[in-house]
């Protein structure tokens, strides 16, 4: 089977439900999955822990060049690290969000991604997947939910980890990422024409899960 016809990409905006739909729907499918925010979620976790200052370029391309990124099951490693955990905190969310509108960032993430997806059969989500990624895939979804919904979603994920965390600030900084996701010159957060939309506010997660299994084109 041609492996484009097996590459299934699901973009949408932070708190859309990306994660937990890609995972579930791979797991029916038999396919793997592919995360991509935890990939720029890891990146920040060593940005932070090298302390580099994010304007300072040369030195995110030259951390790029050396950073070791690999999954296993749901453990992601940086550098031979188990780093699952430490990169779900709001901190490195935030990070990770200022970071993926950095070029340079993006441009030494891309061929990781490719190669990762190029043999087929995978499921892979983020802000660009089916714009950037896989723009010839020819299975792709735009997932979204109202503001609300997806704030709501996000603050029940993080008070788990974070018990300071309140709603309210969870609503401004999903605002903000939208604003940097959508605007940003490289990348940008978009729905486009040949990719299928999916509003999963009031749908629970086997609803859209089927809902994107009878839109696939022959690809199984």
């Amino acid at each position: 089977m041609e492996p484009m016809k097996t590459v299934i990409t699901i973009d949408g905006p932070s708190g859309a439900g990306k994660g937990t739909i890609a995972r579930l729907l791979a797991k029916k499918l038999g396919y793997k999955y592919l995360d991509t925010g935890a990939l720029y979620r890891a990146v920040a976790w060593k940005v932070r822990e090298e302390r580099i200052n994010l304007d300072n370029h040369g030195a995110l391309k030259k951390m790029l060049e050396d950073i070791e990124i690999s999954f296993n099951g749901d453990k992601i490693f940086v550098d031979g690290m188990d780093v699952s955990l430490e990169i779900r905190t709001a901190e490195i969310g935030e990070l990770s969000s200022q970071a993926s509108a950095i070029p340079v960032v993006r441009e030494g993430l891309f061929s990781l991604q490719r190669n990762m997806c190029l043999q087929g059969r995978i499921v892979i989500e983020g802000r660009d997947t089916g714009t950037t990624i896989f723009p010839e895939a020819e299975n792709k979804f735009f997932l979204d939910a109202s503001i609300e919904e997806r704030a709501k979603r996000r603050y029940e994920e993080l008070r788990i980890k974070d018990s300071g965390i309140t709603l309210e600030a969870t609503i401004e900084d999903i605002k903000k990422r939208d604003l940097r996701d959508s605007t940003r010159q490289n990348s940008p957060l978009l729905k486009t024409d040949d990719m299928i939309y999916i509003d999963s506010t009031s749908l629970n997660i086997d609803e859209v899960i089927e809902k994107i299994i009878e839109s696939l084109k022959e690809s199984r």
